[in-house]
């Protein structure tokens, strides 16, 4: 009984020191990540506008409505339920979607069927010609299109630096481990709930906002980015 006794203690030892010793290791440890990719740098600015919204200075999600807004209702209702009630606690953060002034009227009732009770300070819409919606989606990097409405499904996050942001990379780790070819993700599709939930806001918002955390901290480490240059060197 003595010698069971004592194996006892030990077990019960050892089940309340290791749930401690992992905290412990996880605390002392350094939180390392890779920063979400630059795939393109220098988008163009937004044209002047009457509320003064600008992509510099911001962590943006960048949306195309077009002429027809309440035809993409379900990427902007997605957009928000999925992307823009999980970001918006952030600094800095907005969603701006860049239409045609001819859509103005319906533009706004989409964002009162949006909006229900909620105020969404950090939802812009911006109204220009067709020439700079035109101009501003080629600053881009995409592997899509506007449509003959100036939409896409297709969102984009463009930095506080104007760098649009993405994965050089998209592989699976299964992908990977059979050695397949690198392919890239520039841009978002609204309609895709997979994706908006899974990669834009479980993953790439959530490590671009660490990003700059660390950043004001002093803690962001920059040798991080030669991953970012490997990796457009496979692109090129």
């Amino acid at each position: 009984m003595e010698l069971s006794s004592g194996k006892r203690n030990i077990v019960l030892g050892i089940l309340f020191f290791l749930p401690v010793a992992f905290i412990l290791v996880m605390l002392l440890s350094k939180d390392n990540y890779n920063p979400l990719d630059i795939v393109k740098e220098g988008i163009k600015e937004l044209p002047a506008n009457e509320n003064e919204i600008q992509l510099k200075d911001h962590i943006t999600i960048l949306s195309f409505l077009g002429k027809k807004p309440m035809d993409n209702s379900t990427a902007a209702f997605n957009l928000k339920e999925l992307v823009y009630d999980r970001s918006k606690g952030f600094k800095t953060f907005q969603v701006v979607m860049l239409l045609p002034h001819e859509a103005k009227s319906e533009a706004e009732t989409l964002l009162k069927e949006i909006k229900t009770y909620e105020d969404l300070k950090f939802w812009h819409l911006v109204y220009t010609n067709e020439s700079n919606i035109k101009s501003i989606f080629n600053s881009l990097k995409s592997e899509q299109t506007l449509d003959n409405n100036l939409s896409s499904s297709m969102v984009f996050i463009v930095d506080r630096d104007l760098n649009q942001r993405g994965r050089l990379d998209d592989r699976t780790d299964k992908e990977i481990e059979s050695n397949a070819s690198v392919y890239s993700l520039y841009s978002y599709d609204c309609v895709e709930v997979a994706e908006l939930k899974n990669k834009m806001a479980a993953e790439d918002m959530r490590v671009l906002f660490k990003e700059y955390r660390d950043k004001r901290k002093g803690e962001f480490d920059d040798s991080n980015q030669r991953r970012n240059k490997d990796l457009k060197q496979i692109n090129e």
